[in-house]
């Protein structure tokens, strides 16, 4: 890949959903840590990028961004705040996901990630932990959430989503389709070209807004 195509690609399509949401990781405050764990939530589901960002502001708008307000709130006003964001496809699958989740989240860790994240013994168990909090909780979400944690939590590393690895693949990055081997050849790759004032999160949030513009042309063609 050409240095001028790379930097173009961080610049444009880099900047991290955490900061999109003006929520601030860097400092491991458990409040902030909730709220980009509620718009992973929001993010996992194949949904555009616009809704999930609306709906989180509703939930932001409503005082809804910690466990407790969230099952106080129950599941009508739940799907209230996700229908008034446009959530609307999944907003009764979502708001029955997300009462679970608190649930766990409260009974086994007291409401905070932190602790979670402290309890696991290492990168692998801390995404057993996440998954463990609910149905629903899948690898899509758990990359999404620990992608932007990395250097903030020492055990979050996640592997790259398929949209990343679509990306890579797309731009002649890497030719594996393993996640674990994706990972690895990422962070070389990354490591060789390195862009100032940028850090390996932009450039996996770059490859994976590039990866959704590809899978939505790739669904363009097909409908043909």
């Amino acid at each position: 890949m050409e240095r001028k195509v790379l930097e173009s690609l961080v610049k444009n399509l880099g900047e991290k959903y955490s900061q999109v949401l003006k929520i601030k990781l860097v400092n491991k405050d458990d409040k902030e840590i909730f709220k980009w764990f509620l718009a992973s939530i929001l993010f996992g589901a194949p949904i555009t990028e616009t809704s999930v960002i609306e709906t989180y502001r509703c939930f932001k708008k409503r005082g809804v961004l910690m466990p407790n307000k969230i099952l106080d709130t129950g599941w009508k006003g739940l799907v209230e705040i996700l229908d008034e964001g446009n959530y609307t496809r999944y907003d009764f699958k979502t708001a029955t996901k997300l009462l679970q989740v608190m649930g766990n989240l409260n009974a086994k860790y007291e409401g905070s990630l932190n602790k979670l994240h402290d309890e696991a013994a290492d990168s692998l168990d801390l995404e057993k932990r996440l998954k463990k909090l609910g149905k629903g909780i899948g690898d899509v979400t758990v990359s999404i959430f620990l992608r932007d944690l990395r250097g903030v939590w020492r055990k979050a590393d996640p592997k790259p989503t398929p949209l990343v690895i679509l990306a890579a693949k797309g731009l002649e990055i890497i030719e594996t389709e393993n996640p674990e081997q994706a990972l690895i050849e990422l962070k070389a790759f990354w490591g060789q070209n390195k862009i100032a004032g940028k850090s390996f999160v932009n450039f996996e949030t770059a490859l994976l807004r590039y990866g959704k513009d590809l899978r939505r042309k790739e669904r363009r063609c097909l409908r043909k």
